[in-house]
């Protein structure tokens, strides 16, 4: 089976729990689109954006949205919470199979520092398989800034991108701009799901592994269900965007090291940007 549905649900976030809010969009999103198999959210949809609602994996977050998968007999990936471990607080994204079971657990690797203060940065990358139907990588918000991150999941195997955001800034449109970029540099679908209010300022988007976009999202609560084809991916990365350039092949091949990913590198440049902290008046 090479296609495969997948709906992204954008909807308004609180700084309480969201969980019942979270279980009526579901339930509306199943009623209306009853072929869906998996549902994404976005990041800290539970909680919203809040470090006191952290708690240990396998919490009451994660019962319930076991739950909610086991129910509806759906993959889920309900975007992130923050899971509080060995003293340290993570901005954590689980999935979930159609059993209500636990597949795996992705930790934010970037941060958006200096903004998200108190969060420790995950260092393993996350890929998951859905049997007999393709690989998927998972990444939160500003991890898609970082090339490194997708071309990682990529040579992985990754086909799919799931990036769940919480974006309510006004470089919302840099944001779009590098999700657009992934989807075409790697050659992957790439699920960009940002919320509302505490949750961000919306404009979901959904683009194809040449970087077309699928879904052009608004300002609005959206359930945005989209029908991927992975044969799409695959003949792509064998003959290219539109039958020309293949990236990840002239990537494998190239005979270039890259001295700034050497252990011990250091760049006068980057170290004379100063430190990482919010920008202040200037005067």
């Amino acid at each position: 089976m090479s296609k495969f549905a997948i709906a992204g649900i954008q909807m308004h976030i609180t700084t309480h729990n969201n969980l019942a809010e979270m279980r009526k969009r579901l339930a509306i999103l199943m009623h209306m689109y009853p072929w869906v198999e998996m549902v994404l959210f976005s990041e800290l949809a539970a909680h919203g954006p809040v470090l006191h609602s952290a708690q240990p994996a396998g919490g009451d977050i994660e019962q319930e949205f076991c739950e909610m998968a086991r129910h509806y007999n759906i993959w889920l990936q309900p975007g992130s919470y923050f899971e509080s471990r060995d003293g340290k607080i993570y901005n954590t994204a689980p999935v979930i199979n159609p059993q209500g079971e636990i597949v795996t657990r992705y930790a934010k690797m970037f941060p958006f520092t200096p903004y998200e203060e108190g969060v420790t940065p995950g260092e393993e990358f996350c890929v998951f398989d859905v049997p007999d139907v393709g690989r998927f990588g998972l990444s939160i918000c500003y991890d898609v800034w970082f090339p490194e991150v997708t071309r990682t999941l990529a040579s992985m195997g990754a086909e799919v991108l799931i990036n769940p955001v919480n974006a309510s800034f006004i470089d919302r449109s840099s944001d779009i701009a590098c999700a657009r970029a992934s989807a075409a540099m790697f050659q992957m679908y790439v699920f960009h799901i940002n919320g509302l209010l505490a949750g961000g300022n919306g404009y979901s988007q959904v683009f194809d592994p040449g970087g077309y976009c699928l879904h052009d999202g608004c300002v609005q609560e959206e359930m945005i269900p989209i029908e991927v084809d992975f044969d799409v991916v695959r003949r792509q990365r064998r003959r290219g965007v539109l039958n020309m350039g293949q990236p990840l092949k002239s990537f494998r091949d190239s005979k270039v090291r890259f001295p700034i990913y050497e252990e011990g590198y250091r760049s006068e440049y980057l170290d004379n940007l100063g430190p990482l902290e919010k920008a202040r008046r200037e005067r």
